[in-house]
């Protein structure tokens, strides 16, 4: 648990994740209701029918973010890319088998990252994302982001990741920006 500026940022498994539902359902419909991504309620009912399922998995891991009073600042999670993942079947570009190949190990999904508009430009997000990480053994991190997302876009850029190619991640979608993390020391 780190805490700066009055926000605790948390690390918590699927169970912790669990009992936190309210607030990272309250985190993603807010941010995500904001353009480019422009969700309604069905689409975050429809976003939270996955969480359980992505909560149930061994290497699954999230942070949130609260205020000292408890009221909910950021969410992130993530776990590990399954084997048989369609992640890359969805790219607008080819890219190369090696860049493809899934063990269920190598790579972990970043699902979301996100941050309250009142909060935003304090580093929370940047936190969120490193207490994310922090001990993840994967050799690299897969994320999409909305290529109209220029902050979000940015801050990735900033914090190591490029581009692959584009991607549709679900059909009918908006294209997307693949991008990928080598962490260190995992080569």
């Amino acid at each position: 648990m780190t805490r700066d500026s009055g926000v605790v940022v948390e690390r918590l498994d699927g169970s912790g994740a669990a009992a936190a539902e309210d607030a990272f359902r309250l985190v993603y419909a807010e941010v995500f209701a904001e353009p480019p991504h422009s969700e309604t309620e069905d689409d975050v009912e429809i976003a939270f029918r996955r969480f359980p399922a992505q909560i149930r998995r061994d290497s699954f891991r999230a942070t949130l973010a609260r205020t000292g009073a408890g009221e909910p600042v950021g969410i992130a999670y993530g776990h590990a890319v399954p084997a048989d993942t369609e992640w890359w079947d969805r790219l607008t570009e080819p890219v190369t088998d090696a860049m493809r190949y899934e063990d269920g190990r190598r790579t972990f999904g970043l699902m979301e990252l996100a941050v309250r508009a009142p909060w935003r430009g304090r580093g929370i997000a940047r936190r969120l994302h490193t207490a994310l990480l922090d001990g993840v053994r994967a050799q690299r991190v897969l994320l999409n982001v909305h290529t109209e997302s220029e902050a979000a876009s940015a801050a990735y850029r900033a914090w190591g990741y490029r581009r692959i190619g584009g991607t549709r991640p679900w059909p009918g979608a908006d294209v997307y920006d693949l991008m990928v993390l080598e962490l260190p020391g995992t080569g």
